[in-house]
């Protein structure tokens, strides 16, 4: 009895996750460690069947390194090349620029759907629209670890191939991970790990794989973990996105003329469409001291180069000190942000 409760909340918790970002199908959806994971199950198993030497892999230049890496790797190892979109002083993507890279040797393009480092909300619809019309059968991989707590996501718009995020950045548990994906591109797809609970059958000699999602969740499943993304979910929908997303720019607005006001502070990345996240630089100090005596009042920021270096390299800053805001803040929060950072300037000036 005990097992049968355990497998209908763990599957209840896949439900409603699929209906959360509107994937229909539940076994669509699959469960992983983190969106790190998710991005590599798609290089490991789609990418080494059907991506081949001389074919092109699209990532942008406002990339976490866990959108890099994975197909920095794949390249190497089975010689495709890996095109960049670039970004202009905004932190926007140039999509004329985009439009261009795509051609016939297209067959992915790995984006992120908000920019960690930045804020920037990429136009994934038109990205995988724009993709569709390249001539290369082209999939598309969005990475939603950003966008998934702040923005309503819907997949079927989008209309993307697969889309990655995580359970802690919408306030769930750490350690799991979402990947979904069109079911008959997980149908094509050899499993990323093999073990126990992905197979129909096993005999010495042989072994049948179980269809999607199993087929992609070997070994004991995180049951707690899923369970409390259910219940994370259940918590965001009674908050209401609309809500969160109404709110969140209210704080942004105030936040960013704020700190515009501050003499020596500079924003990195201002995108017209962006996310609840200020990064910005200050001349009488590194990031890292500013994160220190932000650290000393109460205010918890996030200081260094956010796993997003390429990023850095794009403004030409060595890192950046970075406020993220969610629903939970208050105006008040913010001023006592601006305040903290005019102490870091009366210390340092």
């Amino acid at each position: 009895k005990l097992s049968v409760n355990a497998t209908d909340y763990y599957e209840e918790a896949r439900a409603k996750t699929a209906e959360f970002i509107n994937a229909g199908d539940s076994r669509r959806i699959i469960f992983t460690s983190g969106t790190t994971q998710s991005i590599n199950l798609v290089a490991y198993s789609y990418g080494r069947k059907f991506i081949n030497r001389g074919d092109h892999i699209v990532i942008s230049n406002i990339e976490h390194h866990a959108n890099i890496i994975p197909w920095q790797v794949l390249c190497r190892e089975i010689g495709a090349e890996l095109k960049v979109i670039p970004v202009n002083d905004r932190g926007e993507l140039i999509m004329d620029e985009y439009k261009k890279i795509l051609c016939e040797k297209t067959k992915l393009v790995s984006v992120c759907h908000i920019s960690n480092a930045l804020g920037s909300v990429n136009p994934v619809k038109e990205i995988t629209e724009l993709a569709r019309e390249s001539g290369g059968d082209t999939k598309v991989l969005i990475d939603g670890a950003q966008a998934a707590p702040h923005m309503k996501i819907d997949v079927r718009d989008i209309d993307c191939d697969f889309y990655a995020f995580s359970a802690h950045k919408m306030y769930g548990p750490t350690g799991l991970g979402v990947l979904f994906g069109k079911m008959e591109i997980l149908e094509s797809m050899p499993p990323y790990v093999t073990g126990g609970e992905m197979i129909n059958y096993v005999t010495i000699n042989k072994t049948e794989f179980a269809a999607p999602p199993a087929r992609f969740e070997a070994g004991t499943p995180p049951i707690a973990q899923v369970i409390g993304l259910g219940s994370a979910i259940d918590y965001i929908n009674g908050v209401g996105k609309d809500k969160i997303q109404l709110y969140e720019k209210e704080l942004l607005d105030y936040a960013t003329q704020l700190l515009l006001e501050i003499e020596g502070l500079k924003i990195i990345g201002a995108a017209k469409d962006k996310a609840s996240i200020i990064s910005f630089v200050l001349e009488q100090a590194h990031p890292h001291d500013v994160g220190t005596v932000l650290d000393a009042e109460g205010v918890s920021i996030r200081a260094g180069h956010h796993c997003a270096q390429p990023t850095m390299d794009r403004f030409n800053v060595p890192a950046t000190t970075r406020a993220s805001f969610s629903f939970y803040n208050t105006f008040e929060e913010l001023d006592k942000l601006a305040a903290g950072i005019h102490e870091v300037i009366r210390i340092f000036d």
